[in-house]
């Protein structure tokens, strides 16, 4: 996992204008809108090293199967990641990666790191 840098002078104003605007900036694009449930889910995929199945999300999380499946269900839908057997483990899901996901992922730190830049500047 990368370190994560948070300003010296980043009070709660600034926390919550900063939430503000990357969620209005995703409002008002064309990108999937996704539940922060669901957007945490997908970044801990994609930011935790695997192999990741709904229990281990689960458990790090600290939330139950049932809302983790519903989430994986929808992020399925859109590509964002698959379900695949577990090559060790046939009764287990391994939830894997995919293009879409990390384009995805990709663009949303692009529009974070965007409004910072535009708020230190």
């Amino acid at each position: 996992m990368t370190a994560r840098v948070v300003p010296v002078k980043f009070n709660r104003t600034d926390a919550l204008a900063l939430w503000h605007d990357v969620t209005l900036e995703r409002v008002r694009s064309t990108h999937q809108e996704l539940s922060p449930r669901q957007l945490v889910i997908l970044t801990t995929i994609y930011l935790e090293e695997g192999p990741h199945t709904v229990r281990s999300l689960a458990r790090k999380l600290s939330l139950t199967k049932s809302p983790i499946t519903r989430a994986l269900d929808r992020l399925e839908s859109e590509r964002l990641v698959r379900r695949c057997d577990d090559p060790v483990d046939k009764r287990s899901v391994v939830i894997e990666r995919t293009a879409s996901g990390t384009h995805f992922l990709s663009d949303f730190a692009d529009q974070i790191r965007d409004i910072v830049k535009t708020r230190v500047a």
